[in-house]
C-alpha cells in the first residue's frame, strides 16, 4: 500500500519544481481549513540557515495578513526585536500543535514535538479563531501589486 504525501511534502515538490527568483523571497498563503479561514495572505518562507536565523529581527512591524513560515524549527526567541508575535506551532502533517499569542519581544517559546512554526501579527490568532488540533494548508500566495 502507497500513502500519498503529507501537506508539507506535496508543498516541498511544489517549491522544487518553481524556479525561485534571485534574492526573492517565497510568499504563501496560509489557510486554516479546520475553521475556513485566512491566517494570512503573504508569509515568507524561511528554510535557509541564515534565513531561519534572521527569522523577523530588523523589522519595525510585522502587517496584519503577513508572517513567516520557519521550516524547521521547534522554538523560537523574540530577543531583540520591536513588536509582540503570534506562533503557531505546527507538525509534519501540518496540523497545529500548540498556539502562543501576542509573545512580546525579549521571550522565548518552544514546542519539542513541532516541525515548523508561523510566526504572524499579533491578534491573528484570536482574530480567526484557531484552535489547537486545526490543520492549516499554505498555497501560493496571490501576485502582489507592490512587487516589481
Amino acid at each position: 500500500m502507497t500513502q500519498s504525501p503529507s501537506g508539507f511534502s506535496r508543498l516541498w515538490n511544489w517549491f522544487a519544481r518553481t524556479p525561485a527568483a534571485p534574492d526573492s523571497a517565497t510568499h504563501l498563503q496560509v489557510t486554516n481549513l479546520t475553521r475556513n479561514t485566512i491566517l494570512a495572505t503573504s508569509v515568507e518562507l524561511a528554510d535557509s540557515g541564515p534565513r531561519r536565523s534572521k527569522g523577523l529581527l530588523g523589522r519595525a512591524a510585522l502587517a496584519p495578513g503577513t508572517g513567516l513560515w520557519i521550516v524547521p524549527c521547534e522554538a523560537v526567541h523574540t530577543f531583540w526585536m520591536q513588536f509582540p508575535i503570534d506562533l503557531v506551532y505546527l507538525d509534519r502533517t501540518l496540523r497545529i500543535k500548540k498556539l502562543k499569542s501576542n509573545v512580546r519581544p525579549w521571550r522565548m517559546s518552544g514546542c519539542l514535538s513541532a516541525h515548523s512554526v508561523i510566526e504572524l501579527a499579533s491578534g491573528t490568532i484570536r482574530d480567526t479563531q484557531t484552535e489547537r488540533g486545526d490543520k492549516v494548508e499554505f498555497s501560493p500566495a496571490a501576485a502582489r501589486a507592490d512587487v516589481a
